[in-house]
C-alpha cells in the first residue's frame, strides 16, 4: 500500500487468463480495418476526452465550453484527468477544488466514505471535480487517474444523468491512465486542442495515432475534431487538420483580452461576453461532430506543415562511422586473425 492507495497485483492464476486476452488482441489488430460508425453517438450521455499538449489551453477551452453549454440548457460534468489539478480553477475563479485522489485518501484514513460534496461541486450550471494525482515523485499519474475512476465507479459515476462529460486529459503521454478514455471505450470521441506550433501538433498527431491504433483492436473512439487555441493566421494547425481528415471545431484568436482574462480566471463562454458567439458555435459543433477516424502523419509529414527553413526538415541525415565513436582511440587495432604463409 502506497499514499493510502492499495495496489492490486495480478494473481498467478490470471495469467492465462491474461494470455488469452492478449492473443485475442493481437487477432483482432490482425483483421482487415474496420470501418467507424460516422453517425452520432448512440448513448443519452455523451462522454468527451479532450487532449492537448500541457500548456496549451485545455483548462482555459474546457472551462468556458462547458459554462457556454450549460447556458445553452445542457447538463455538463466537467472532470480533470490531469496531474496539475487546474481543470477547475478557472471555472471556480482560481479557488482550488479538493480533489478525489486526496479526499480518498484522507478519508479513508479517518475511516470516512467519500461523499459526492466532498469532490463535486458547482457554479453556473456546470457540475465539476478534479481527480488529482499523487506528488512528485511519489505515484503515477496514469495509476492515479485509474484509481480516480475506480472511486467515481463506487461514488455512482454510471447512474448520474448528465447531457455531456468532458475529460480534460494531458496529451503528452497517451499510455497508462492518460489513454483510459481510448483504450477501454469510457468516451464516444476525441477532442483535439493545439495552436500553430510544430509541439502542440506533435502531441495532437500522437493521440490520432493512439485513436487509430485502438480501432485497429476493436475499439470505437474517433476524434471528433481540432479546436485551434492561439491562433495567429499562420495556418499550420488548419492543414494539420486537413491532412489528418478532421475537421476545426473552433479557432480561438490570439487575443490579448482572451490572455488577461484566462490569466485573471474569468470566464469568457457566457452569452453576456463578446466572445460568447464563438463558444456558442463550439458548443454546438462539439454536441454534433461524429467520431472520425483520423490518418495520423509520419514525422516527416508533420514537418512538412511548416516552412523548412523554421524546423530542420531539409536536415539530411548523415551516419556516423565507427571511426567517428572511437574519436581519439579510432587507431587501427592489431587484427587477430591468424595468416599462414603459402607453402
Amino acid at each position: 500500500m502506497k499514499d493510502g492507495i492499495e495496489e492490486k497485483r495480478p494473481a498467478e492464476s490470471d495469467a492465462p487468463n491474461l494470455k488469452e486476452f492478449d492473443q485475442r488482441l493481437r487477432a483482432e489488430a490482425a483483421e482487415p480495418t474496420l470501418e467507424v460508425p460516422q453517425s452520432e453517438p448512440t448513448s443519452k450521455t455523451q462522454i468527451i476526452a479532450i487532449y492537448g499538449k500541457g500548456g496549451i489551453g485545455k483548462s482555459f477551452t474546457l472551462a468556458n465550453l462547458s459554462h457556454m453549454m450549460a447556458e445553452q440548457g445542457k447538463r455538463v460534468l466537467l472532470i480533470g484527468c490531469d496531474p496539475k489539478s487546474d481543470t477547475t480553477s478557472l471555472l471556480f475563479g482560481g479557488k482550488a477544488c479538493p480533489t478525489i485522489i486526496d479526499t480518498s485518501t484522507r478519508k479513508k484514513l479517518a475511516g470516512e466514505e467519500v461523499k459526492i460534496g466532498d469532490v463535486c461541486f458547482k457554479r453556473g450550471g456546470v457540475f465539476a471535480m478534479e481527480l488529482g494525482g499523487p506528488e512528485v515523485g511519489r505515484g503515477c499519474g496514469g495509476r492515479g487517474i485509474i484509481h480516480g475512476f475506480e472511486l467515481l465507479e463506487k461514488l455512482g459515476f454510471h447512474d448520474w444523468d448528465f447531457d455531456y462529460v468532458l475529460l480534460d486529459f494531458l496529451g503528452d503521454v497517451v499510455c497508462g491512465g492518460f489513454g483510459l478514455p481510448i483504450a477501454r471505450d469510457m468516451a464516444q470521441k476525441v477532442i483535439l486542442v493545439a495552436s500553430n506550433d510544430l509541439q502542440s501538433l506533435y502531441v495532437a498527431n500522437n493521440v490520432c495515432s493512439a485513436v487509430e491504433y485502438f480501432r485497429k483492436l476493436g475499439g470505437n473512439v474517433g476524434v471528433a475534431g481540432l479546436v485551434i487555441n492561439k491562433d495567429d493566421g499562420t495556418g499550420e494547425a488548419a492543414a494539420f487538420a486537413d491532412a489528418v481528415d478532421i475537421p476545426i471545431l473552433a479557432a480561438i484568436p490570439q487575443d490579448d483580452d482572451l490572455r488577461k482574462k484566462s490569466a485573471n480566471y474569468q470566464i469568457v463562454g457566457t452569452k453576456e461576453s463578446q466572445w460568447g458567439g464563438l463558444f456558442a458555435e463550439l458548443g454546438l459543433n462539439v454536441a454534433e461532430a461524429p467520431p472520425m477516424r483520423p490518418a495520423p502523419l509520419d514525422q516527416d509529414g508533420l514537418l512538412g506543415l511548416f516552412d523548412a527553413s523554421e524546423t530542420g526538415g531539409d536536415v539530411v541525415l548523415e551516419p556516423a562511422s565507427d571511426a567517428d565513436m572511437r574519436g581519439k582511440n579510432s587507431a587501427p587495432r592489431p587484427s587477430l586473425e591468424v595468416v599462414y604463409d603459402n607453402a
